[in-house]
């Protein structure tokens, strides 16, 4: 009989098992995912499709103009005065053009060589993309540290909301111990209403903690594009207090500054290109009267052909200042680039201060945090002793709370900064 008993244990644990793999695990969740999600969930990422595809339809524009380009035009003209030969032959009848004239030709032109304008056009295209989509990488960059501040706030929160339970249960061991002491008229009623004013209270911070962590919950929810619920874990990062002289900086507003450099740069070239000789095939096919013979006042067709030969020197007059307008405007971007990098230095240095103070400080929590708890439980004995009062209990019993929570501030602090440096240089 109690093989069959310890049969059935096994088999009843067995099902047990199979039944919890079965459950979903509890939702754990990064701030590296966090962040990721927001950035896919956001809706100017969809710029990016629309950057590139602007970009493909000018580069493909600019590409056609080394196709043959058509063109057709005609026109009906009324002259006060024609062509006549100042001559008289005998026996010969040479009649004048009439003051009425008409022409339609159709024209086909080649390129074979513009200076470079195609080629200038086509990199002007390719840097503007680059630079677009340096822009919303900058917008979207900002949205980083808005994930952060909810992520770091609801593990904040999370950790105020457990202290809160556990100092929720403090006093109402205490409040048990009171009713003892009163019970044995070592304790009054007052003092047992003076900790049930501290539990009302701590129901209260309770109430507004769990509100608050609600609505970051329900932002998080929104940026990430889903449900982040009181059961989703935050994992908490790691305390690790990175080495500053590895890191460079990665923002992208430098790469935004070097990509406006490099969008003048291609202007310059197309400035330059505007300066050069065209050369090209033409060819045209027409019909009107008179056509090609001048003597001959009748509709006729015609055709001519040939290479075409085309230099305009007055963009010669505006090429120095609009190159020197260009250079200024690099300048300017690199000026740009430097004061940013000379702010970003700043930040990381007060960030590092900051760092290393939120260190020191949490070095010295746990011994606060224990000799707190010494005073607490030594003021439980003198209250059971009838050598202090419950009012002074009490206030042992907070500070006890407030340095825990000093602690879980300062740790929280310590990751945020970790992780505001890392935004800072994008590392």
């Amino acid at each position: 009989m109690c093989f069959f008993n310890l049969i059935f244990m096994r088999i009843k644990s067995f099902i047990a098992i199979f039944f919890l793999c079965l459950l979903p695990a509890s939702a754990q969740l990064t701030l590296d995912d966090c962040n990721k999600k927001a950035r896919e969930n956001y809706p100017l990422i969809r710029q990016y499709e629309l950057v590139e595809k602007s970009s493909t339809y000018d580069i493909a524009n600019a590409n056609k103009g080394y196709l043959p380009q058509l063109s057709f035009y005609a026109k009906a003209t009324y002259q006060s005065e024609v062509t006549e030969i100042p001559i008289t032959v005998p026996g010969m009848n040479i009649e004048g053009l009439t003051k009425d004239q008409y022409q339609a030709v159709l024209e086909l032109n080649q390129t074979i060589w513009d200076g470079g304008n195609i080629r200038s056009q086509k990199n002007i295209s390719k840097y503007t993309s680059v630079l677009e989509k340096q822009q919303v990488e900058v917008e979207l960059f900002a949205l980083k540290d808005r994930v952060n501040q909810l992520f770091f706030g609801i593990l904040l929160l999370n950790e105020q909301l457990k202290q809160n339970e556990l100092l929720n249960k403090e006093f109402q061991n205490n409040y048990d111990r009171v009713k003892a002491l009163m019970d044995n008229g070592m304790a009054t009623k007052s003092d047992l209403e003076a900790i049930r004013v501290e539990q009302l209270r701590t129901n209260q911070r309770r109430t507004e903690l769990s509100s608050t962590l609600k609505a970051y919950l329900e932002m998080l929810s929104l940026f990430i594009g889903e449900t982040v619920s009181e059961n989703t874990q935050l994992s908490k990062p790691e305390i690790r207090l990175p080495e500053i002289g590895i890191f460079n900086n990665n923002r992208p507003e430098i790469l935004f500054f070097d990509a406006q450099s490099s969008l003048y740069e291609s202007n310059k070239k197309l400035v330059n290109s505007t300066t050069m000789p065209r050369l090209g095939l033409f060819a045209q096919a027409g019909y009107g009267k008179p056509g090609l013979n001048m003597l001959k006042n009748e509709f006729s067709p015609y055709f001519i052909g040939g290479v075409r030969f085309n230099w305009n020197f007055g963009n010669f007059y505006t090429k120095d200042n609009s190159f020197k307008k260009l250079e200024l405007n690099i300048e300017k971007s690199e000026l740009q680039k430097q004061i940013f990098l000379f702010n970003s230095n700043i930040k990381v240095s007060q960030q590092m201060n900051e760092i290393k103070k939120m260190m020191e400080i949490l070095q010295s929590d746990d011994e606060i945090i224990e000799l707190r708890g010494n005073i607490k439980n030594s003021a439980l004995i003198r209250v059971e002793n009838g050598t202090l009062s419950v009012t002074d209990l009490i206030r042992e019993i907070n500070a006890e709370y407030l340095a825990v929570q000093d602690k879980v501030l300062h740790e929280i602090q310590l990751l945020m900064g970790i992780e505001n440096l890392k935004t800072t240089l994008n590392n």
